[in-house]
């Protein structure tokens, strides 16, 4: 049985969501998670790093193994025309963005928590699948194979970095930047 890549990426941006929120649902996992990463924006921050690396790695599991042709997977066609998993991302961000502008999750109810953390994880996930093929949109021609595909990974790289940087430097630079704007 031959599954399509897309249907197959799709059910990887689920898993990871899943397996990441059934480990936050565990009392001692959220609670070591709230007090060792107190402030919200950095929680969302953390998540949607995590997606994003996760999400990217099986992308490009996904779709080497769909270039070599290892595995029932295969690309998906829609009239004729590929559909590329940036799309998808697209569509993700799309949505997630929407839910930001409704300020959905903002609240302090565990509904709230529950969308902000289902938002920050569709966001890298979202974000993984669009910067995977930054060179497709960069070029407008399927390069992914090619050399001018490496843009896509220098895109993942610096915006990972950005991610992990917000992690890791979130509380440093607002405490520089409150220090020089004295």
């Amino acid at each position: 049985m031959l599954f399509d890549t897309t249907v197959f990426i799709g059910l990887l941006v689920i898993i990871v969501t899943g397996v990441l929120f059934f480990a936050l649902r565990r009392p001692r996992v959220n609670t070591v998670f709230v007090r060792s990463i107190p402030d919200r924006p950095q929680r969302r921050l953390f998540l949607a790093s995590i997606a994003f690396f996760l999400t990217f790695a099986g992308v490009r599991l996904v779709a080497y193994s769909n270039h070599h042709h290892l595995g029932p997977f295969h690309d998906i066609y829609f009239r004729g025309r590929h559909i590329h998993h940036l799309v998808w991302g697209i569509l993700l961000l799309l949505l997630v963005g929407y839910g930001w502008l409704v300020e959905a999750g903002s609240g302090d109810k565990q509904t709230s928590v529950f969308a902000g953390r289902l938002l920050s994880l569709l966001y890298g996930a979202g974000a993984a699948l669009t910067l995977d093929e930054f060179a497709l949109w960069l070029n407008l021609e399927d390069v992914y194979w090619a050399r001018e595909g490496r843009a896509s990974i220098d895109a993942v790289i610096l915006f990972g970095a950005l991610l992990l940087i917000g992690v890791w430097g979130g509380r440093f630079l607002r405490a520089l930047l409150r220090e020089f704007s004295r």
